[in-house]
């Protein structure tokens, strides 16, 4: 697995986009009911498809990025 990093302008731009433009936890709460849909969809529809494991770490890729914009498991 590879790290990619951001430059600083990125981040800058990042964090402004998440602080002044959206509601943290609406887009979690967003990014998480996509995430599900197509993740269920394309299992139902490719039960053997090759890439599977590329679609599994994007899955968990999303959620990572909806439980750093809202950590929803952490106030259970």
């Amino acid at each position: 697995m590879s790290t990619n990093h951001l430059s600083k302008e990125t981040e800058t731009r990042l964090i402004d986009f998440f602080t002044n433009s959206i509601n943290p936890k609406d887009m979690a709460k967003t990014i998480r009911q996509i995430n599900y849909i197509l993740s269920l969809q394309v299992m139902k529809d490719f039960e053997t498809m090759p890439g599977k494991n590329n679609i599994e770490y994007n899955f968990y890729c999303m959620n990572r990025l909806a439980e750093a914009l809202d950590p929803y498991l952490e106030d259970q």
